[in-house]
């Protein structure tokens, strides 16, 4: 039997991405826009959170987009993005997932994003689980929590117990 314990509840998770939010305008003030890149469903949904975010601090222009792929075999279907390709080239982009654990699917969203030329290409995560398996690393970071390899994160962005759960 799993014990499931809350280590982020929703104000603490939109407390992270207001913090996030103020990196990414650091990092990116001279800009005139930024895509941000919801990867899945729970990528999708930090991503408008954090833009949200960011229009609150700056005046930077701000796309939403999301990018779907299978996260558990990604090279076994193509990866889908809801932007054409003159849309987000020589722009800033970045990428937003919930859970940064092997970077197997982070790995595959960047993958996509390589044969265009990009101002820049970060990657931000609400929680890095220190596992990394592929050279890729989460420039924006809600949370990192070194977990063992038996314990589970789960994110609930949806219902009446949003927040961030190990098990």
């Amino acid at each position: 039997m799993s014990t499931r314990s809350k280590i982020l509840d929703i104000n603490e998770i939109n407390q992270k991405l207001k913090r996030l939010a103020w990196q990414v305008y650091e990092k990116n003030s001279a800009e005139k826009e930024i895509i941000v890149v919801g990867i899945s469903e729970r990528g999708l949904i930090l991503a408008k959170q954090l833009v949200g975010h960011i229009k609150d601090v700056s005046n930077i222009r701000t796309k939403i987009s999301h990018l779907e792929l299978n996260k558990d075999n990604p090279y076994h279907q193509e990866v889908s993005l809801n932007l054409a390709e003159k849309e987000y080239a020589n722009k800033v982009i970045i990428l937003v997932d919930d859970v940064l654990n092997s970077g197997k699917t982070l790995m595959y969203a960047a993958k996509h994003f390589l044969t265009t030329q990009l101002t820049s290409l970060s990657i931000m995560v609400l929680v890095d689980r220190n596992h990394n398996c592929y050279p890729i690393k989460a420039d924006y970071i809600g949370l990192s929590l070194a977990t063992t390899l038996q314990e589970y994160i789960n994110v609930e962005l949806k219902g009446t117990d949003k927040g961030v759960y190990l098990s």
